[in-house]
């Protein structure tokens, strides 16, 4: 399995916008055959911060999650509304 982290930080006031985009795309997410988990949390100590985690197949299900409509959809709705977005990758460990 391949695991993603991803911290979005949203412009100061954004998030009104900004939430309901991400839902969506969580749920889109979900429907792909690679994606097993997408899971959208938030701090309330941090009201413009998000924190993703994303589990998949392998790494190619998660280029694929990138090429999706919904996924440019959202990541050009978005794309005003964040300040800075890190993204980490890692292999499950199992066994």
């Amino acid at each position: 399995m391949f695991a993603v982290v991803v911290t979005i930080q949203v412009v100061p006031g954004g998030m009104a916008a900004f939430k309901p985009a991400m839902m969506e795309n969580a749920r889109a997410s979900l429907g792909e055959p690679a994606c097993h988990r997408f899971d959208v949390a938030t701090d309330p100590a941090r009201p413009d911060e998000v924190f993703l985690y994303e589990l998949y197949d392998d790494e190619a299900g998660f280029d694929a999650h990138r090429t999706t409509a919904h996924y440019k959809t959202f990541d050009a709705a978005v794309a005003p509304l964040i300040v800075e977005k890190t993204v980490q990758t890692y292999a499950v460990v199992e066994g």
